[in-house]
């Protein structure tokens, strides 16, 4: 007999084979309609798998409504994507179909050379396929059979993967959409017209099982919904996305540059780049100060076995640099993390309960070898500088030092206009044995993250926890930031660390009340994470159009003719003298045309200044997202200005019709 818990708490008893699809049909027509899968025991399947013969299970009917439902529909589009694909061109040897965050893709090899041209003629055939509303049937064959099966169908890679990728793996599904078949694990809904809305996004090059030694392919992109106008929605931000990238932008607003000379993930921050960063440094060195840290330098480089004792080499020497190896035999590594050298700085001198907490910050430069592929601007490169700090503490500090570091890290976000966002706190998973530790430290230290999550009044929605998920020293919590388009962001983060003081790593002591030794508890922390990956993020969320305590130029002085520049330069001279970052355009060119430059820089202000503003010592002031302010007297304008600036405020975001070439627009925001 098998029980069959439903989410509303009922039990529907079975003595025969069933399947999701049937106990949808028994509790109602509409409902065995709208079922587009299920989830049994947590798990996601088709809504025609055989539930087990006997014992008890959950079971969740998915629909429209559910978002597991969208990847699965997804996963059946890339089907029919591919169908329609082998329909049109000849040859067509398949790869691998799965769902990506945002849609799908199927890697394929044919002679056709697939660009946007094909699109219509692909989504055409995939709607007619849609039409039909054939069914996804799901059968298994013993490996020989289905590796005789593949070469039957002409399909070389998956006859591979099946010899090599699923080796031990004695049965195979596949599944058949009239005259298709593929080689897939699943799982599908039930037939093609339940797919919505679909759309084919690009194409590029990959190769098979992602080895550049191997056979390139093409890879095919697309996306689908359940409806039309989500469908729309989504090319909308995808499209907004597009004029928002901080690759562009960074371009166009002379922000960043990347040299292949200099070295692929290596960025030169430009004048107007660096001002960014430095306010942000600046800011956040503030606040360090104020919380009581104390600052330190750290080389760029170390010995070798200094990155052995703390486990960073060779365990993550994959996404290292080499080591250099000088004449004398000693090996140097550039550094790929700041804490074992605080480590050493704690181990400086001997330590008593009375030093701590002791807390260590640095906006230390490190690198990571990330592969070629893998690199994107500045929110993926090989050289970061992280505002690192690493706090030293006992065991009894651990709470409110956690605590403090949480709350410094939502005052940075908050500042920066970066309310969206959730905490994800990383624990162990009990199951494993990859953790250091004792148990009890575990619990203890979980226990207390909670604890100070639930002080700082983090709404339950907002805050998850994720066995498994842990450092292997300790547990964390992961700031997730969503930008203004709903993209999510991993930024800041908060770790303990149980691992780099122990024995068997630096052997960290302090002497207690006791005066007997005790080991320290050690804190990561790292509010915006990489200084590079952040102000990516930022150019991003702001389309480039800082708030005026960051851009890198916070007015322009503009005259209406040359002869009023003497004035111009006074005004810029005050401004400057006020601690503000100002340039002067006193060209020979029309008023429009020096508006139209400074907006294109996504200026915040422009002091416009003609006869009559000369003659009252006064600017006009010209707002960049209200536009036409009025006069003012020279000393209340900066007054204005200077008090926006300390209050670090961030405006609301205003639609605009900017254009920064090519016929692109933004949309400015402060």
């Amino acid at each position: 007999m098998l029980s069959v818990q439903l989410p509303d708490g009922s039990v529907r008893q079975y003595s025969h084979p069933i399947r999701p699809s049937e106990v949808a049909a028994e509790i109602g027509a509409g409902l065995a309609k709208a079922t587009i899968a299920a989830e049994i025991d947590g798990q996601v399947v088709g809504a025609d798998t055989l539930l087990p013969d006997d014992g008890q299970v959950k079971l969740r009917l998915l629909t429209k409504k559910d978002p597991e439902a969208l990847a699965v529909m997804r996963h059946s589009c890339a089907h029919v994507m591919a169908r329609a694909v082998m329909r049109l061109y000849p040859g067509v040897d398949l790869a691998f179909g799965p769902t990506t965050e945002n849609g799908f893709y199927y890697d394929m090899a044919l002679e056709h050379p697939i660009s946007e041209a094909d699109f219509p003629a692909i989504e055409a055939e995939m709607a007619k396929i849609i039409k039909q509303d054939e069914p996804f049937e799901r059968y298994e064959e013993p490996r020989e059979r289905a590796v005789q099966l593949c070469r039957d169908l002409k399909q070389p890679l998956k006859v591979e993967h099946i010899s090599q990728g699923l080796a031990d793996h004695p049965r195979l599904s596949f599944y058949r959409q009239g005259e298709f078949v593929d080689l897939c694990r699943g799982p599908h809904i039930p037939s093609a017209g339940k797919i919505g809305a679909f759309k084919l996004l690009s194409v590029a090059g990959a190769y098979w099982k992602g080895d550049a030694s191997k056979q390139q392919l093409q890879r095919l992109y697309g996306t689908a919904f359940f409806s039309k106008e989500e469908l729309e929605a989504h090319l909308e931000r995808v499209e907004e996305a597009k004029r928002r990238d901080h690759r562009l932008l960074g371009k166009q607003l002379e922000l960043f540059s990347v040299n292949p000379l200099v070295g692929q993930g290596l960025i030169l921050w430009l004048p107007r780049g660096a001002v960014i960063r430095g306010e942000l440094e600046n800011f956040i060195r503030q606040e360090l100060i104020q919380r009581g840290y104390d600052p330190v330098y750290t080389p760029n480089i170390g010995r070798v076995e200094l990155y052995q004792i703390s486990g960073h080499y060779p365990y993550y020497a994959d996404s290292q640099f080499r080591p250099i190896e000088m004449e004398e035999g000693e090996k140097y590594l550039l550094k790929p993390m700041n804490c074992p050298h605080h480590v050493m700085i704690y181990k400086s001198r001997p330590r008593s309960y009375r030093d701590l907490p002791l807390r260590l910050a640095e906006f230390g430069t490190v690198y990571r070898y990330e592969q070629s592929g893998e690199l994107n601007g500045m929110t993926r490169v090989r050289g970061f500088t992280q505002d690192d700090a690493h706090l030293f503490c006992t065991e009894d500090q651990v709470a409110e030092e956690f605590r403090a570091c949480i709350s410094m890290t939502q005052f940075v976000l908050q500042t920066l206009g970066l309310d969206d966002y959730r905490v994800r706190l990383g624990f162990r998973d009990p199951a494993s044995d990859k953790y250091v530790g004792s148990a009890e430290s575990w619990e203890r230290a979980e226990a207390a993250l909670q604890q100070v999550c639930s002080d700082l009044d983090i709404p339950p929605e907002r805050l998850s926890i994720e066995r498994g998920e842990a450092a292997f020293y300790g547990p964390k919590a992961d700031f997730v930031v969503a930008d203004c388009l709903g993209r999510e962001w991993q930024l800041g983060t908060v770790q303990l660390d149980y691992n780099l003081p122990s024995a068997e790593r630096f052997n960290l002591e302090y002497i207690g009340p006791d005066n007997k030794p005790h080991r320290p508890v050690m804190i990561h922390r790292a509010p915006l994470g990489s200084m590079e990956r952040f102000i990516g993020v930022l150019i991003e969320h702001y389309a480039g159009a800082f708030p005026l305590w960051l851009a890198p130029e916070q007015v322009r002085v503009v005259t209406v003719s040359q002869k009023f520049e003497e004035y111009g330069r006074q005004v810029e001279t005050e401004l400057r003298q006020a601690g503000l970052r100002v340039t002067g355009d006193y060209r020979a060119e029309k008023i429009g045309a020096k508006i139209r430059d400074a907006q294109l820089k996504l200026t915040p202000y422009m002091f416009v200044i003609g006869g009559r503003e000369a003659e009252e010592n006064a600017v006009s002031i010209r707002d960049r997202i209200d536009g036409d302010l009025g006069s003012l007297p020279l000393a209340a304008a900066i007054a204005k200005l200077r008090e926006e600036v300390a209050a670090r405020k961030v405006r609301q975001i205003v639609k605009s019709s900017v254009s920064l070439g090519e016929g692109k627009g933004i949309e400015t925001l402060y």
